[in-house]
């Protein structure tokens, strides 16, 4: 008997979810974008720190001295 492929299912059958090999931390640690709202935003040009501000990526303030984008510390 050989076997046959279902429409729709792959070459594995079933129904099954996926199983990732991360383990994911998700939003709250690290220095990740979406790392949460504590921390820094740090000009990678000239080391200026600002507070970073929730709801605003780092990317996309200007540094206040030099005018390079900043980058979550």
């Amino acid at each position: 008997m050989f076997n046959r492929l279902r429409p729709g299912r792959g070459n594995r059958g079933g129904n099954r979810a996926g199983r990732g090999a991360g383990g994911g931390q998700g939003k709250g640690g690290g220095n990740k974008p979406g790392s949460g709202p504590e921390g820094n935003c740090v000009c990678p040009s000239c080391g200026h720190k600002i507070s970073h501000q929730a709801g605003q990526p780092c990317k996309d303030i200007t540094c206040p001295k030099c005018g390079t984008r900043m980058v979550r510390e």
